[in-house]
């Protein structure tokens, strides 16, 4: 799914963080955001861009667990867009 709206700094800041592998986001319906071990800022914006299939979790676990966060195909492109 691609962002309706032109992503913002922070937006593009989290999914650069994503993509250089210092991100880690739980398994949950509403998932929490960690960079660099640190709770994510603005979980508002992150919640967002899980739920626009731009962050994923890149494999299963329980629910509530911490598993490491990666970019869609979508997202991917658009980083490498806004490089």
């Amino acid at each position: 799914m691609i962002p309706d709206h032109e992503l913002s700094c922070r937006e593009l800041a989290i999914l650069r963080a994503v993509a250089s592998g210092r991100a880690e986001i739980t398994c949950s319906s509403e998932p929490d955001l960690f960079i660099d071990g640190l709770p994510c800022c603005d979980q508002y914006t992150a919640h967002v861009l899980a739920h626009r299939a731009l962050i994923i979790q890149a494999r299963p676990g329980p629910l509530g667990q911490r598993v490491p966060a990666r970019l869609t195909v979508a997202a991917a492109g658009i980083v490498g867009e806004a490089a």
